[in-house]
């Protein structure tokens, strides 16, 4: 009989680990109380500076950047003009266009982005999907980012993405906002 109530054990320990794993720890609905609450438009407009850093999963930091965003709303369409400035010197530009769906649902498109960005905002978060293409060692490869972005008061953000390619983890990106004041 021990032998039964053994397995019976190990079989409920096993149960439950397999449920936790499967419990959504990225439900960006669990920040729905936090404060302060994120408007997209209104922290998106102005400009904003960025600073941040591409790691790859070992964590070794592979490039520093910088980014000088320019961002505008005309209705429920909104325009983030980044201009990016690598610590090896090279620069790059990203336009998105943003769009309002639904009260908490936005849309982005960019021209290096396949398909569009599906984002939810809840409480002080935004949490964004989508896939980039990404040029790497003279050729284009399409990555996949899970990116949350968490609005620390109204002048900051923070911003952390996880970038894979088949399931499997390369790196993540890390990227803190500020805004500038209006004068």
């Amino acid at each position: 009989m021990k032998p039964f109530i053994l397995m019976r054990g190990i079989a409920v320990f096993v149960a439950t680990l397999l449920l936790s794993s499967c419990a959504s720890t990225n439900d960006p609905k669990l920040y729905a109380a936090e404060k302060p609450a994120l408007e997209l438009p209104q922290f998106f407009n102005g400009t904003i500076d960025a600073w941040g850093m591409f790691q790859d999963r070992s964590g070794k930091i592979i490039k520093r950047f910088t980014v000088v965003m320019r961002c505008e709303w005309q209705g429920d369409t909104g325009t983030l003009d980044e201009d990016f400035t690598y610590s090896d010197g090279t620069r790059q530009k990203r336009i998105w266009t943003l769009k309002k769906t639904s009260a908490d649902n936005f849309t982005g498109t960019a021209p290096d982005v396949i398909g569009e960005a599906q984002g939810v905002v809840s409480g002080n978060t935004l949490h964004w999907n989508y896939v980039l293409a990404l040029p790497v060692d003279g050729r284009v490869i399409h990555v996949d980012f899970d990116d949350w972005m968490v609005l620390m008061d109204d002048k900051l953000m923070l911003n952390r993405a996880i970038m894979s390619k088949y399931g499997i983890e390369l790196g993540s990106v890390t990227l803190s906002f500020t805004k500038r004041s209006s004068k």
